[in-house]
């Protein structure tokens, strides 16, 4: 059999962590705290949405660019958020997820040389992205400060506005921002997100902003858009999840906002690649989005309930890794919770792979030795970083109850164990 060399485009790109920890939770059948999906179903009313749509007949190809309702809608809906007056057909892009509207931007306008600041922890994507386009990653870490009486939190994690400012040159083309962030939580304040605008004028630099978690903001803290503040619009693309906004994930159903100037060569990308989205969860969605129009900021709202019932999860598996030993950093938004591990004494097994950082040994004995499943958040970070984050996993608690009580029972159990030892 002859052997045919990829294209340069996507060398030493294979490894994924998800294509090796979802194997892993499904071959020692784990409690999966691991990939980030909601183990319950979306509201009736999208469920409903999309059987209507489907036996009323729209089971064929729809608008390339997005579902006339759909994109109407969010167009109105953020228009409003964002105070901005929003073209739905030509500053609005449905995509096949919010994974597929990242591609579109770094395909579209990331070029051979240039480069993409992404700031650590990131979601791994964007790295293999920027590099598939041509351009190079240049990083820079949220940091945690000291805290001293009380568990940490992702608000004590932040940027170095100097350092930031360092990594902008004559060759960044773009920043990405991931707020709330995945993994870490973390809700940039607008004084944050005020530098990062202030460097993209000053630079000419474009932002591109994945708020796919931005309805789940727990607590006193508050999503704020950056494409909303003064020189951001025409130069920020804004990524939002239909599957994390009504917790349907297998939907698929994403979206990219931004000025025409730009979204005209993602939808380049998005028709000689995709060309369409599925056309019923794009109805099902729409309407999900007229439904919460109505009901914005009132305490029927989904998105208030949801963020609600969220906020005592995050609590109740913070409460249960702080008992066990582990040291929960709370979250003040999205799926995710991080924990420190460097004071849990875990006799792993030798690594044949000496490149293998602590926080994957210590994933993959949790998963096959215990039966629960989480990520390592080192895969959240670039090859020159990992060795400093490698004390870290990550829990998704956006779950039934009956999953977290199965992962406290683990847990507990665990900790006994250890006690007697």
């Amino acid at each position: 059999m002859s052997h045919h060399k990829s294209s340069r485009r996507i060398e030493g790109l294979d490894k994924n962590v998800w294509v090796e920890f979802t194997q892993l939770a499904a071959d020692y059948s784990a409690v999966n705290l691991g990939q980030g999906f909601p183990d319950f179903s979306p509201p009736n009313f999208v469920k409903e949405a999309y059987i209507k749509a489907i036996n009323g007949g729209l089971n064929q190809y729809t608008r390339a660019f997005g579902h006339p309702p759909l994109v109407k809608i969010l167009a109105k809906f953020f228009g409003k958020l964002m105070s901005q007056d929003i073209d739905p057909f030509n500053e609005v892009l449905v995509t096949i997820g919010a994974y597929e509207a990242l591609f579109c931007f770094f395909q579209a306008m990331v070029d051979d040389g240039d480069e993409v600041i992404i700031i650590e922890p990131y979601f791994d994507c964007y790295e293999p992205m920027v590099r598939m386009a041509g351009g190079q990653p240049v990083f820079v870490s949220l940091r945690p400060k000291p805290v001293f009486g009380r568990l940490m939190t992702s608000a004590d994690w932040v940027l170095d506005p100097v350092e930031l400012a360092n990594k902008f040159n004559k060759r960044t083309k773009a920043i990405v921002i991931n707020t709330p962030n995945n993994p870490l939580g973390k809700v940039l304040k607008c004084e944050e997100l005020q530098v990062i605008a202030e460097l993209c004028v000053k630079h000419n630099a474009l932002c591109i902003s994945d708020e796919v978690y931005e309805w789940l903001v727990y607590d006193a803290n508050e999503h704020k858009r950056i494409a909303s503040m003064p020189g951001m619009w025409e130069r920020t693309v804004t990524v939002g999840s239909g599957g994390k906004t009504f917790s349907a994930t297998g939907w698929k159903i994403g979206w990219a906002i931004g000025h025409k100037d730009i979204i005209k060569h993602l939808q380049t990308v998005h028709q000689n690649s995709i060309y369409h989205c599925t056309t019923g969860p794009q109805q099902a969605v729409a309407e999900g989005f007229e439904k919460e129009f109505e009901l914005l900021g009132a305490p029927e709202s989904y998105f208030i309930s949801l963020r609600k019932e969220l906020q005592l999860k995050r609590d109740r598996l913070a409460a249960c890794l702080a008992s066990v030993g582990l040291k929960p950093i709370i979250p003040e938004g999205g799926y995710f919770l991080m924990a420190d591990i460097s004071e849990v004494n875990v006799d792993l097994p030798e690594c044949t792979k000496t490149e293998q950082p602590y926080d994957h040994r210590f994933v993959k004995w949790l998963t096959i030795n215990k039966g629960l499943a989480t990520i390592p958040v080192s895969a959240f970070y670039s090859t020159d970083s990992k060795k400093g984050f490698q004390n870290f996993i990550r829990f998704c608690f956006v779950k039934e109850d009956a999953t977290l009580s199965k992962a406290e029972d683990i847990l507990q159990e665990w900790s006994r164990t250890r006690k007697i030892q």
